[in-house]
C-alpha cells in the first residue's frame, strides 16, 4: 500500500526540537526577558540624560517658589543636555535667561563633603556683561534694584549673617574698582559686595529665600557648561521638614502643589 504523503507532511512539520517534544527553549525565553529589560533601561537613560529628569528639592533656600519636599520634572534638553562622564553637552535650543529658575551642577564647594560638586537649583540672577552689587540686602542689577523673592527676611535669620566671611574673597578677581556704582566694600559679606561684573559664559545664581541659601555669594560663578536644565513642574510633594508623622511622603502629601509650574 502506498505510502500517505498528507500524514508523512504533517509529521515533519516543526523544528528538530519541537518534534522531539521539547517545545521552546528555556534559555531562549530568559534571553527575550533581558533583551525586554535592556531595552526598557536603554530608554529610560536615553530620556534621563538627554530629555526629562527628576529632581528633589533638599532645602528651604528657594522658598516661596520651591518648598522642601517637591520633586521637580526637569527639561534637560533646552539648555543643551550633557553627557554623563565628559565635559561635552550637545547643543540646546535656548539659552539660561535671567530670572530663570535652573538646575546646574555647583562650582566646588571645599566644605561640601563628600559631594564636593552637588547639582543644585537657584535663580539666575546675573548674565555676562551685568553688573550685580549687593547694599543692606538689596540686589542691583545695572544700577536696578531687584525685587527680594522672599519678602521681608525672618530678623533671626539676618542676625550676624552679615559678618565678614573668607568665603566671599573670591569675588575680588570679578570686582569694579571705579564705576558709577560706587566702590566695593573691602571685605565683601552676605548684603553687601560688589559691583561685580559678570565675565562670558558664566551666570551667577542665589536662592529666592537669600538668608537660607548657600548660593554664588558663597562658591562663586556658574560656567554655562555646568548648567544643566529648568525645571518644568511639581510632580509630587510633600511636607518632608515639618511633619510629626512617621510616613509624611503617604500622609503629608501637599494635593495643591501637584501640577504647579515653575517660574
Amino acid at each position: 500500500m502506498p505510502p500517505n504523503v498528507v500524514s508523512n507532511a504533517r509529521g515533519k512539520r516543526g523544528s528538530p526540537k519541537q518534534r522531539a517534544g521539547g517545545g521552546a527553549s528555556p534559555l531562549r525565553g530568559l534571553w527575550e526577558l533581558l533583551k525586554s529589560i535592556a531595552g526598557a533601561l536603554l530608554i529610560y537613560l536615553v530620556v534621563n540624560t538627554l530629555l526629562i529628569a527628576a529632581y528633589r528639592i533638599p532645602s528651604g533656600s528657594m522658598i516661596p517658589t520651591l518648598l522642601v519636599g517637591d520633586w521637580l520634572f526637569v527639561n534637560k534638553l533646552v539648555y543643551g543636555p550633557h553627557i554623563p562622564f565628559t565635559t561635552t553637552s550637545l547643543p540646546g535650543y535656548a539659552d539660561p535667561k535671567r530670572g530663570e529658575v535652573i538646575v546646574f551642577e555647583s562650582p566646588y564647594q571645599a566644605d561640601n563633603a563628600p559631594d564636593y560638586t552637588p547639582t543644585l537649583v537657584k535663580r539666575m540672577v546675573g548674565m555676562p556683561g551685568d553688573t550685580l552689587y549687593m547694599r543692606k540686602g538689596l540686589l542691583y542689577v545695572n544700577g536696578i534694584a531687584q525685587r527680594q523673592g522672599f519678602g521681608v527676611p525672618n530678623p533671626a535669620a539676618m542676625a550676624g549673617a552679615d559678618a565678614p566671611d573668607p568665603a566671599f574673597d573670591w569675588q575680588h578677581k570679578f570686582e569694579l574698582t571705579q564705576s558709577r556704582f560706587g566702590r566695593p566694600p573691602a571685605q565683601p559679606s552676605h548684603d553687601n559686595w560688589g559691583p561685580l561684573r559678570i565675565p562670558t559664559n558664566h551666570y551667577m545664581m542665589l536662592g529666592d529665600n537669600r538668608y537660607e541659601s548657600k548660593d554664588s555669594r558663597y562658591w562663586g560663578l556658574v560656567p554655562r557648561e555646568n548648567v544643566r536644565g529648568r525645571p518644568i513642574f511639581v510632580y509630587y510633594s510633600y511636607r518632608a521638614d515639618d511633619s510629626d508623622r512617621p510616613l509624611p511622603f503617604l500622609t503629608d502629601i501637599r494635593w495643591g502643589r501637584i501640577g504647579t509650574r515653575i517660574h
